[in-house]
């Protein structure tokens, strides 16, 4: 059976390229803007001491709250190492068997992430109801020493991906754990003062709790999307219908159908989609416009849309599958 179909693909790496191959529309890639390669190094190798000494001085001092804060800044150390894999792997090229690219590799890294952070904090928050219960000594100044530290540690790392926090969600994402992180330290500070000045030492299995709340409240939206991701779900930033809509309103459409939409990576977002035109005239320059539209006004920047006439349209949803 002949087909009428103009199909459009629009991806963007920073600059544009236009194609006129057959009926194909624009051709090119989104992908992160500068390498943060060594904002990433830093910032990994910074935590991750800190997370050591952390720990140490926790144990040491029978702080259960500077235990917890590791467990938090163990949640730095695993978005830093997932982001910085999830760029680089962004960055790679598809190959024959991985035709669109190693993207997919974040979701991975971050559903692992969620899992270990998830169950770390079940063993804090445990411990820390045992202590609720049966109070131990802790020593007050050095939770603030430590915790302090924590302030500068996270507020420095934040500080080194601040510059590329509009660009790149991987990036925003990393300066704004970060910087939450110095304040969750800060508040481990206040906890240290508290107990230096009342002596009362529940007050540190119960900043325990705290912070592993907040850790929970982070981890459980960063799993739930994970999932969905992993499903091909519809990214949450995406609204289906408002996309529906544009394409449906755009000129000289009278039907939009077999739209999917799904995550490539974290951040990368793929859509297909099939545009009835009876003007056949129109139907190059509206697969150009509608991928154009697609990557500026909603962020898809791997959008393959397909045009046919109604006839074809019709034709083709009499059949039991459609191959592009």
């Amino acid at each position: 059976m002949a087909h009428d179909h103009h199909h459009g693909h629009d991806h963007d790496h920073g600059h544009h390229h236009d194609h006129d191959h057959h009926d194909h529309a624009a051709v090119g890639h989104v992908h992160a803007p500068a390498s943060f390669g060594r904002a990433f190094a830093i910032g990994i190798a910074l935590n991750l001491a800190y997370l050591i000494a952390e720990t140490g001085f926790g144990i040491t001092a029978n702080a259960l709250s500077l235990i917890a804060d590791a467990g938090h800044n163990l949640g730095d150390v695993l978005g830093l190492i997932a982001a910085w894999i999830a760029t680089v792997m962004a960055g790679r090229l598809p190959s024959a068997r991985f035709t669109y690219g190693y993207g997919r590799f974040s979701v991975l890294v971050a559903l692992g992430n969620a899992v270990t952070l998830l169950v770390a904090t079940g063993g804090i928050a445990w411990e820390a109801i045992l202590r609720l219960m049966a109070p131990e000594p802790v020593a007050s100044t050095t939770i603030m020493a430590v915790a302090g530290a924590g302030v500068l540690v996270n507020g420095l790392t934040a500080l080194l991906f601040m510059a590329g926090s509009k660009d790149d969600l991987n990036i925003r994402a990393a300066f704004l754990h970060l910087a939450g992180d110095a304040a969750i330290s800060l508040g481990v500070v206040v906890s240290g003062g508290l107990i230096m000045m009342t002596g009362w030492s529940w007050i540190d299995p119960a900043v325990s709790l705290a912070v592993g709340a907040a850790i929970v409240a982070g981890t459980w939206s960063v799993l739930r999307e994970a999932m969905r991701l992993s499903l091909d779900a519809v990214p949450h930033r995406l609204d289906p219908a408002g996309v529906q809509g544009f394409l449906a309103g755009l000129e000289g459409v009278s039907e939009v159908h077999d739209l999917h939409i799904w995550g490539l990576s974290t951040s990368e977002v793929a859509l297909t989609v099939h545009l009835v035109c009876a003007d056949t005239a129109r139907h190059q320059a509206l697969a150009l416009e509608a991928s154009h539209h697609l990557r500026h006004h909603f962020r898809i920047g791997h959008a393959t849309v397909q045009i046919e006439t109604p006839d074809t349209a019709a034709q083709c949803a009499l059949r039991p599958a459609h191959v592009i």
